[in-house]
């Protein structure tokens, strides 16, 4: 099979088994998407939206924003066809010659220091986080502060420590967000979000 088949074979797949689902049609290419990349059908239940999230992305898309990743492998998993034409950079600071410096003075991670180093230039941009906690965490408290404005946070980090907590904290935010409940989640998933919300722009 071609991978056009493969897709739209997977596509109908999901759509047999998740009849029902009760996502209206702007939110559920997001979900669908995700559980395309994961095959994951729990992110029905665990997903959460804040209002304005996908309206809010899909303008910062159209705007040519800025798309910052906690990790370079969402980064990569980012459409590249889409990302041009909008003339968006997609960034990850991660590797940075100064963050490791930065985070070592600090006393801080890495994808603190990364979070930290975006802030300045992340007004009305996306910032996906689908691996580090720590980077959620921080990005929250800039943003509580005033000290950083994306228009759209994304945040899927997994694991044990912390996850499920810092996106519990991002979803009781009043601040646009996609994200989900519970410690699943990784840096493939956020790039199916992005890339959702990349099509849908060019689709509009």
């Amino acid at each position: 099979m071609k991978p056009k088949e493969i897709e739209d074979l997977s596509f109908k797949i999901i759509e047999d088994e998740a009849s029902g689902h009760g996502f209206d049609d702007r939110h559920w290419p997001i979900v669908r998407r995700m559980i395309h990349t994961s095959a994951d059908f729990e992110y029905i239940q665990t997903v959460r939206f804040h209002t304005g999230a996908i309206e809010n992305g899909v303008a910062a898309i159209k705007r040519g924003c800025t798309i910052f990743t906690d990790t370079h492998m969402a980064r990569v998993g980012i459409r590249k066809t889409e990302t041009r034409s909008f003339n968006i950079d997609v960034k990850c600071l991660i590797a940075d010659p100064g963050i490791a410096d930065q985070a070592v003075s600090k006393g801080i991670t890495r994808a603190q220091a990364a979070v930290d180093m975006a802030a300045p230039d992340m007004e009305n941009g996306i910032y996906v986080v689908g691996n580090a906690p720590t980077a959620l965490l921080r990005l929250i408290e800039l943003i509580k502060a005033g000290k950083a404005r994306p228009a759209l946070v994304i945040g899927f980090p997994v694991g044990f420590v912390n996850a499920a907590e810092s996106k519990e904290e991002l979803i009781r935010m009043n601040h646009p967000h996609i994200s989900n409940t519970g410690r699943k989640g990784g840096s493939n998933i956020a790039a199916s979000i992005v890339n959702a919300l990349l099509i849908m722009a060019d689709t509009d």
